[in-house]
């Protein structure tokens, strides 16, 4: 039995649910979404909230529908955001405003200019980049993708990191040479 599944989900005012052939479209303030459940999840709508109930032997699908469900609740009425922090000197990001793409400037040869997809908003304020849109998956794979240009390096701590990652620091040759953090 699943301790998640067993909670409802509220709904908020403005947001609309509606379920038709193991899809669930739910629209909001800030967007729509589409989800497609399995077939062993029934949703059963009330006013002001969602009941999931799975078949026996389902209690991770059921567990799962309704964190999606909840998720997508989540997205068109407040919208997920993800930040990224620029470190290195000369690491900097700009937002064009005619195709809203984001352009990096993180040390290579050539800027790197990625637009946005449906659904996701750039912002940047000083050294962070903050990315929004209401799915939360797509949220999560565009700050991954961004991440992913340049990694932090873990001697200088150098690249692009999530605003709340430690990076772990290595000590470099010259520290190790004389004695410093660890055996030489």
């Amino acid at each position: 039995m699943s301790k998640i599944g067993k909670m409802p989900i509220n709904i908020p005012e403005g947001v609309r649910i509606t379920i038709s052939d193991h899809k669930v479209m739910i629209s909001g303030p800030k967007g729509e979404l589409t989800l497609t459940i399995p077939k062993e999840v029934k949703l059963t709508v009330e006013p002001n909230r969602v009941i999931c109930q799975a078949a026996k032997g389902y209690g991770n699908l059921w567990g799962l529908s309704r964190t999606l469900i909840n998720n997508a609740v989540i997205g068109v009425t407040q919208e997920w955001t993800r930040t990224l922090e620029l470190i290195g000197v000369g690491y900097r990001a700009s937002v064009e405003a005619e195709d809203k793409s984001i352009v990096l400037i993180v040390g290579f040869s050539h800027p790197v200019k990625i637009s946005a997809p449906p659904g996701i908003a750039f912002n940047v304020s000083e050294n962070k980049i903050i990315i929004s849109g209401c799915d939360k998956q797509r949220v999560g794979e565009m700050a991954a993708q961004l991440r992913r240009i340049r990694p932090p390096e873990p001697y200088k701590g150098k690249g692009i990191k999530y605003i709340e990652e430690k990076i772990k620091r290595k000590v470099g040759k010259v520290a190790k040479a004389i004695g410093v953090g660890g055996k030489a």
